[in-house]
């Protein structure tokens, strides 16, 4: 490998590196939405250069994560009631695609696997639920969403689902993440996707995971 093709290849993985420390910061609550934030201060939050901060600049803007405010500087995207509306009505026209087609399309395995997962959490949330569970229905959770958007096999809209994913986790974050209360819901909720893939009835599965998206919008909506 060139000299040159080892520094571009070197750059690419320090600006992944920088996008990937900035987002873990905003979603520990370390950047907050609607902070207003300099450069200088990203290079001491996140340990990285000057240089490889400057060249995230323009992907967070075009991904909606950070806005300019003429004679302020950089924000931090802010929650309102629009980003909610946005965010959530975009995962519904992405999520009901993706639900059609992996019911037509899943093998049968994978559909298995998917509710064994599920069973699994939702028996040991009956005998109670604490934080290591949450964290466990958590991973759970955000698997079976990426898997049905993965199976589309188009990486624009999995790139695409994955930065409305970070924003809708910045949405009141403890209340659009999984507790304790909602786990057994969540999960019944995704079973019931669940059934209706596994007898490949694609309207079934359209609807429920309709509800289940809804549900969601529905109790940021009213925070």
């Amino acid at each position: 490998m060139s000299v040159s093709r080892r520094a571009a290849r070197s750059e690419t993985t320090l600006r992944e590196r920088a996008y990937g420390a900035f987002t873990e910061h905003l979603l520990k609550q370390v950047i907050r939405p609607g902070q207003f934030i300099s450069q200088r201060e990203l290079v001491a939050l996140t340990g990285f250069p000057l240089g490889a901060i400057r060249e995230l600049i323009p992907r967070l803007e075009a991904e909606g994560l950070i806005v300019t405010v003429p004679q302020r500087g950089m924000q931090v995207l802010p929650v309102d009631l629009s980003l909610i509306r946005n965010a959530f009505q975009f995962r519904l026209i992405l999520e009901r695609e993706a639900v059609a087609a992996f019911t037509g399309s899943a093998e049968e395995d994978a559909i298995g696997r998917m509710e064994a997962a599920h069973r699994a959490v939702r028996a040991r949330a009956e005998r109670g639920v604490g934080p290591k569970l949450v964290e466990e229905a958590q991973q759970v959770d955000r698997q079976f969403h990426e898997a049905l958007i993965d199976g589309l096999g188009n990486d624009i809209v999995s790139q695409a689902y994955r930065v409305n994913w970070i924003k809708v986790r910045l949405i009141r974050q403890a209340e659009t993440r999984l507790h304790d209360e909602l786990v057994v819901p969540v999960m019944d909720e995704h079973l019931a996707v669940i059934r209706a893939m596994a007898a490949r009835d694609v309207a079934a599965a359209v609807e429920a995971a309709t509800n289940h998206i809804a549900g969601a919008r529905n109790r940021a909506l009213r925070l």
